[in-house]
């Protein structure tokens, strides 16, 4: 279980956040609980690892060796001479 929290904020539709709302209420879920879920699945789906904070050993599969990374790296620009 994670122990520390990041806050993750998104910009929705209204009608469409109150209908995940109620949806999530009929199931006695909070909305955060499902989005979590919903990224653990989002990771897993695509191999990649994590460690969750306050834990020593990395969470869902292993990433695929090749698989392409969420963003590329920045590379650094030369100085004009």
């Amino acid at each position: 279980m994670e122990l520390k929290t990041a806050r993750l904020t998104l910009l929705v539709d209204p009608a469409k956040k109150a209908a995940f709302e109620r949806l999530c209420a009929q199931q006695d879920l909070t909305p955060s609980q499902v989005v979590r879920q919903l990224i653990r699945e989002y990771l897993a789906q695509h191999g990649v690892t994590y460690v969750p904070s306050g834990s020593a050993t990395p969470a869902g599969p292993q990433r695929r060796a090749g698989a392409q990374t969420a963003a590329p790296s920045k590379t650094k620009r030369r100085a004009k001479t």
